[in-house]
């Protein structure tokens, strides 16, 4: 069974039916206490960093997300989630992040061009696997996924799963140890989408 973390942010029914076509079951989970019952997690979101972990906090999500990745059982961070993965943000001034894996999420740099890049960056862009995993099982080396983000991570080429150019290249996909993020949306991404939300439900 499949924790949806449920803290206030993000339209999870999306993710739920992701899972339920590829024939995983989920729950939503918005008691921390409850949190560590689960297999496996997944860490949604949309919006600002800051206002995502202050509704962790407030939901008393924070804790029970760093002891449930310290359990050594998978989690997943989606988009935000993804992003919350990370040491700080620079979204609206710095903002400290869960910690997970180390580096920090940075504004789209939009002045190194003639003309600027739009943000943000919104649609179908490629993922390009660099690295191997059990997630990326299945997939080709490079993918169409659905990305909406004005803001992306920073971090070590060895935490770095996928890379995704837009601009410049920036990372897309992580992994360290049983913590693995997404920055597109696989449950707005059909085949190779469902593909990564099956894939992570069989671990």
């Amino acid at each position: 069974m499949i924790a949806i973390i449920d803290y206030g942010v993000g339209n999870l029914q999306s993710v739920i039916n992701a899972f339920e076509k590829v024939g995983a079951k989920t729950t939503l989970v918005s008691d921390p206490d409850k949190l560590t019952e689960y297999d496996k997690a997944v860490l949604p979101g949309v919006g600002a960093f800051k206002d995502a972990m202050k509704h962790l906090h407030v939901k008393g999500m924070h804790e029970a997300v760093l002891e449930f990745a310290s359990s050594g059982k998978a989690l997943m961070g989606i988009c935000l989630g993804m992003q919350l993965l990370f040491q700080k943000s620079q979204e609206f001034g710095e903002s400290k992040g869960l910690g997970l894996i180390p580096g920090e999420v940075v504004p789209f740099d939009t002045k190194r061009f003639s003309e600027p890049l739009k943000v943000p960056h919104m649609g179908w862009n490629t993922l390009k696997i660099v690295k191997q995993n059990a997630l990326t099982k299945g997939l080709p080396e490079s993918v169409y996924l659905y990305f909406v983000h004005s803001f992306h991570a920073i971090t070590s080429p060895e935490y770095t799963v996928g890379i995704t150019h837009y601009g410049y290249d920036f990372v897309s996909a992580v992994q360290k140890d049983n913590i693995y993020g997404f920055q597109p949306h696989p449950e707005k991404s059909h085949q190779y989408g469902l593909k990564i939300y099956k894939n992570f439900a069989e671990l």
